[in-house]
């Protein structure tokens, strides 16, 4: 049986493998009984295949105690080094919480040293929005400065599907298509579960957790900074961006956000994709009403999903925000389908 690291016929080794078929060689040569000059040895092959540092981004302050760090772009490249999605972190008496830390231990590394340009308390708790990895993954940098009992807080679904499928998948995606930039990154699951309702009192700074169901992912949280009017909604709601809806659904989404504006009332919303302000859970809206209606009309006078997409690409709340809308050409197919197909499910 081929182990999963064994290489296949045909195909031409990667570093990682080399690096392991390497040391397995130098065991059998006899080298394995010296094991402390084998671990040194490990540890600066294991430094050789790590990604390179993230160019610094200057964090922005957004209100009294909460700080971001911007990510420019949207989707994973080899040129931003899955710098895709924001960085933010709240800062209290007690010490720094972080909101998604980013998606590999060199974000996270870049994340610490951008905190300590505003303060040099610890960081004392993070939280997981939902299980993309993009907003996960840089736990890794936080465990590594902070100790493995750091709390990091999760909906118990994220957390099951971090420590499952989706952690390797994220892992090996963003490798992928970072071209190894993210390698070394190491997969540090959630290790506390936070449901709707939780309080976090850190010092002078309240925390509120709000989960209502289904929107980005079964498993999303929105936080929400109580003294600073401000919540972080993850993906639930993004800034001139398409969130991904594979395992979402718009009238979950729709749901969130009348819960959010009812039970979470901010001056600030801040997306993981974006800028924050007040206007990212309206314009959202608009967009995914403009896809999900028109598709409804659809399935209810019969028409075919081609029809739907011919309505909703004339609908003004979605034409008028195409130009605007990062990636919108390639994926606005793809979440006509999805709203379409969930409008069947509804209407029969």
């Amino acid at each position: 049986m081929r182990t999963p690291d064994a290489p296949r016929p045909g195909v031409p080794l990667s570093r990682r493998q080399m690096i392991k078929l390497g040391l397995g060689a130098a065991a059998l040569a006899g080298i394995g009984t010296q094991w402390a000059p084998i671990t040194a040895f490990a540890k600066e092959l294991n430094d050789f295949i790590r990604g390179p540092a993230v160019p610094d981004i200057q964090p922005t302050q957004l209100s009294e105690h909460v700080w971001m760090i911007w990510a420019k772009d949207g989707f994973p490249t080899p040129e931003n080094q899955g710098m895709m999605s924001n960085v933010t972190f709240v800062v209290t008496h007690e010490g720094v919480v972080m909101i998604d830390p980013g998606g590999s231990v060199q974000i996270g590394e870049m994340a610490l040293r951008m905190i300590r340009t505003v303060t040099d308390k610890p960081v004392v708790a993070i939280f997981n929005t939902h299980y993309h990895g993009d907003h996960w993954l840089a736990n890794h940098a936080f465990v590594d400065a902070f100790g493995a009992d750091l709390p990091i807080y999760a909906h118990p679904r994220s957390r099951r599907e971090i420590e499952g499928v989706q952690g390797s998948m994220w892992q090996s995606m963003l490798e992928r298509w970072t071209n190894q930039a993210t390698a070394g990154t190491r997969i540090v699951a959630p290790n506390r579960d936070t449901v709707h309702g939780d309080h976090f009192r850190f010092g002078d700074v309240t925390l509120r957790v709000h989960h209502y169901g289904v929107a980005h992912t079964p498993g999303d949280i929105c936080v929400q900074v109580v003294e600073d009017a401000l919540t972080h909604v993850g993906d639930v709601a993004m800034d001139r961006r398409i969130a991904n809806m594979d395992d979402g659904s718009y009238v979950g989404t729709f749901h969130f956000y009348d819960e959010l504006e009812r039970n979470a009332p901010s001056r600030i919303w801040v997306p993981g994709h974006g800028h924050a302000s007040g206007e990212v859970l309206a314009w959202n809206r608009e967009l995914f009403e403009g896809i999900y209606e028109n598709c409804l009309h659809a399935v209810e006078e019969m028409a075919g999903m081609e029809e739907a997409r011919e309505r909703v690409l004339q609908d003004p709340r979605v034409a008028g925000k195409a130009a605007e809308t990062a990636g919108f050409e390639g994926n606005i197919g793809k979440y006509v389908s999805l709203a379409y197909l969930e409008a069947e499910r509804a209407a029969f």
